[in-house]
């Protein structure tokens, strides 16, 4: 059984969370620089089996595109050329980062930890992944 690798696409960076090999749990995992995701996800596949990525899709409030969602979709096309053999799938990010700005106030965490874009990146990768898994009844 393989894990699900879980991305919030950014611009500079991209948030990275994981489940167990059950898929059970989401946890996030770690914040990549946009321009060394490919190499992060060759290493970590081959030192984990892997069986599906879910991309964050983003959406303005009324359901349609953003300028965002087309890094996005870009990225996705790269991600199925370079790794043709692990499925894909998308999943509706909006409200994600709300919501994980929300999770570290309620943490206790202190103000550096707040203010630092990529914990919410990786957590709000996080929620995405474990949203598609409670959707999914994986």
């Amino acid at each position: 059984m393989g894990r699900i690798l879980c991305f919030d696409y950014g611009v500079k960076r991209i948030g990275v969370a994981v489940t167990d090999e059950l898929k059970i749990i989401s946890s996030p995992y770690n914040t990549i620089p946009t321009s060394k995701i490919l190499t992060f996800i060759s290493e970590y596949i081959s030192q984990n089996s892997v069986e599906k990525f879910i991309v964050g899709l983003p959406f303005d409030l009324k359901g349609n595109e953003t300028d965002a969602t087309k890094h996005t979709l870009g990225f996705i096309k790269l991600l199925k050329v370079k790794f043709p053999n692990i499925e894909l799938d998308t999943y509706d990010e909006r409200y994600t980062s709300k919501i994980a700005k929300d999770s570290i106030i309620s943490m206790g965490k202190n103000k550096k930890f707040r203010q630092d874009k990529s914990n919410v990146d990786k957590i709000s990768a996080s929620i995405i992944l474990q949203s598609y898994l409670k959707r999914k009844n994986i």
